[in-house]
């Protein structure tokens, strides 16, 4: 039996043991539209505390089960399909490092001695590095994608925004088991297994198992693994929740996902505005190894109720992350040793503590969050990088960071002004940052390598970023605000950079000033959601990296020399014109622009950058079909289309553009199929239906080249719940 076929057959032997057990079906799948025609509000966390998306006066896209369901979201990387502004692509050197960028602001690199713009949470802990992130979703309930600075109430600081993924937890006296298995064509293959068990009337547990697989779509002609791209994941997920009143309980959470993908295709594509077309075979072969990453974790969340009007909540989370990264760029181009070769072994962990206290004052004028964060990571990375026209750099780095923070923020709502209120922040967070960076150069007509002057960076930042909002919402059906918040990033090291002397030195933090106006409107009976956003950001010392030697363009210095403005407006549209559609319109428009960026010596060279993942317009359209219910089941088909402008793809290369693109998705379900125990569902889903060539990452190495995203995808997905 092969190993593919026998994980099928355990698969549904899983699904037929589950089906033997007797219980009451249940369906998992969330409702988009209540009994009334209305439409469902989804509720967010995204001020920390449970309010639906109308009171939150926040740009933010929130994604229910359904909708993920819908969408085929299976990881972090599918989520520019549903969110305009935001922009997720793998680095060239492993496809499972994610560069995610935020109404234009995000990052390029990879380094482990920096930390990213937009920031990453699983139940509200901080996951401080983007190698492994492009991970399965194992058991996701919510995902939330705040745009814009987030400073005030979120464990570490971010300038871009943040993403957050909300798991189901356990739920008491309710048994609950569900089977899904999904076929598609490159051989996909995904079996997830849940089971949710109640221990008594206090205690549920629930564990999850998630396997996903499937081939890339170019072939290798060379030794090792066939394709580029392949995909080999598994997840896993145990879950433990103790309460034994309303008042107080404690969540357990362990959390694992294994990757083992080979590197994604680096071809070589023509100069703009000309696009090759998406290729099946390489060009040249290479000796192929997957890539491999674990990222695991530990929380603990606790919760007291002390009073209807008070509430201390714990957070306590330790995780870690083995990254193992192999890449060669365009072996053959110019001679039969790749044009550049890199590998990466990397270990990091991680602990969090955050302590809040929620609460209510004066009959529910006043609300607020008052909360603590303490973050340490460690972290070692081992790497090889040899070129054809550099010599061979062996780099050994180890980090070590601590981040303190203590924030507040409350919230006024006079009496005496009935549905107005005013929100103030403040956030105090503290930095300590060290680096060191050991390595060794080979000539390249060979020898004896030279040790370099070992390089060590202690630095330490600190910073106050304030919020303010002014609202008005006098009924449940409107939320007009206008909000000033601050975003702020850590500074940290370059381990690209020209000397010992520059790493040492480092590079300080950047900040962006935020100002929005909002409104959310519900309409016609709340059959008819419209949220617009409007922001113009004023951003400051920018981390700007500057080729400081034209002859190696792998050495760039770091430097706080950036201006730039980025202003644009957002407008998501909801409704539902029948009882059997809904119908999702979702439009940005972005302008962003570097107003002074100042090279090593002080030049003025803002002519030759721009930003980089931020296209003028986006926009997503979707409809949602019902149908009545037949003797086999009930119809449903979902339809999603997506397209954006060009945007530039690197910040100090104008010849390096991706072209816009438009992408179809579309899935069409039978729900309740009647087949006697349970409830039954079976999908037929499809994405890139236009078969639209496109890039996901776009580069320089000697010749402008390109990672591809995928052709048309398509499966079938069988759905049990009990």
């Amino acid at each position: 039996m092969g190993h593919k076929t026998e994980l099928m057959f355990r698969a549904a032997l899983s699904a037929i043991t589950i089906c033997a057990t007797p219980a009451m079906a249940q369906s998992q799948a969330e409702t988009q539209a209540n009994d009334d025609g209305s439409l469902s509000e989804i509720v967010v966390t995204a001020q920390r505390r449970e309010e639906s998306q109308l009171e939150t006066p926040v740009s933010l896209v929130a994604l229910s089960t359904r909708q993920i369901e819908n969408k085929s979201i299976f990881d972090i990387s599918d989520l520019p399909r549903a969110v305009p502004n935001l922009q997720v692509g793998p680095h060239p050197n492993s496809a499972n490092t994610a560069r995610i960028f935020i109404r234009g602001i995000g990052n390029s690199d990879d380094q482990f001695t920096q930390d990213p713009s937009v920031a990453v949470y699983v139940d509200g802990v901080y996951v401080a590095r983007t190698q492994g992130l492009v991970n399965e979703i194992a058991e996701i309930e919510r995902i939330e994608v705040l745009r814009g600075p987030q400073g005030t109430l979120f464990g570490r600081n971010a300038t871009g925004g943040a993403i957050n993924f909300i798991t189901k937890p356990p739920e008491l006296d309710t048994f609950k088991a569900r089977q899904e298995l999904t076929v598609g064509n490159f051989d996909q293959f995904r079996s997830r297994t849940t089971l949710n068990l109640p221990v008594g009337q206090t205690l549920a547990i629930q564990g999850g198992y998630l396997h996903a697989s499937k081939d890339g779509f170019v072939r290798n002609p060379g030794i090792g693994s066939r394709r580029f791209g392949d995909q080999r994941r598994d997840a896993y997920r145990a879950a433990v929740r103790w309460a034994p009143s309303d008042d107080y309980g404690l969540t357990y959470v362990y959390d694992r996902s294994d990757t083992e993908d080979t590197p994604p295709y680096l071809a070589v594509v023509p100069a703009y505005p000309a696009q090759g077309k998406r290729p099946k075979v390489a060009t040249t072969g290479t000796n192929l190894t997957p890539n491999r990453s674990t990222s695991q974790g530990h929380g603990l969340t606790a919760f007291w109720n002390v009073s209807p009007a008070f509430q201390i909540k714990s957070i306590t989370a330790y995780r870690k992350l083995s990254n193992d990264v192999r890449q060669a760029y365009f072996p053959g181009l110019l001679a039969a040793a790749p044009v550049l070769s890199v590998a990466n072994l990397q270990h990091q962990d991680q602990f969090s503590q955050e302590i809040q206290l929620l609460g209510t004052l004066a009959d529910g004028t006043f609300d607020y969050i008052v909360g603590g964060y303490y973050f340490t990571e460690d972290g070692d990375s081992v790497e090889r990088q040899s070129s054809l026209f550099a010599p061979t750099e062996n780099r050994v780095i180890a980090i070590g960071n601590d981040a303190k923070a203590v924030y507040g923020q409350a919230t006024y709502r006079p009496k005496f002004a009935p549905g107005a209120y005013v929100t103030g922040g403040l956030r105090w967070s503290k930095d300590d940052r060290k680096a060191q960076f050991d390595r060794t150069l080979t000539p390249l007509a060979g020898g004896t390598p030279a040790a370099q002057p070992r390089a060590s960076g202690d630095r330490s930042f600190d910073n106050v970023s304030p919020t303010l909002i002014i609202g008005y919402a006098q009924t449940d059906d409107l939320n007009v605000y206008a909000k000033y918040a601050r975003g702020y990033k850590s500074g940290g090291f370059n381990i690209r950079a020209s000397s010992a002397a520059r790493f040492a030195q480092g590079f300080g933090p950047e900040v962006v000033d935020s100002y929005e106006i909002g409104a959310k409107f519900a309409l016609i009976d709340r059959k008819v959601r419209l949220n617009l956003a409007a922001f113009k950001y004023d951003y400051k010392d920018i981390q700007i990296n500057v080729i400081t030697n034209p002859a190696n363009p792998t050495i760039t210095d770091t430097f706080n020399a950036g201006g730039a403005r980025i202003k644009g407006i957002e407008a998501d549209l909801t409704a539902r014109p029948i009882r059997s559609m809904t119908i999702g319109l979702n439009y940005a428009y972005l302008d962003a622009k570097y107003t002074e960026i100042l090279d090593g010596v002080g030049n003025d060279v803002t002519n030759r950058y721009q930003f980089q993942n931020a296209p003028k317009n986006s926009f997503t359209a979707n409809v949602t079909q019902t149908f009545p219910e037949t003797g086999i089941g009930r119809p449903e088909i979902y339809v999603n289309y997506s397209i954006q402008s060009r945007r530039f793809a690197n910040t100090g290369d104008r010849a390096l553009v991706f072209k816009s693109f438009e992408l179809l998705d579309a899935r069409i379900s039978l729900t309740d199929i009647p087949l006697g125990v349970g409830r039954w569902t079976l999908a037929a889903f499809g994405k890139n239906l236009l078969n639209e060539d496109y890039y996901v990452h776009h580069f320089r190495v000697v010749q402008p080249a390109a990672i591809y995203g995928e052709p048309r995808t398509y499966g079938l997905q069988l759905t049990f719940e009990y």
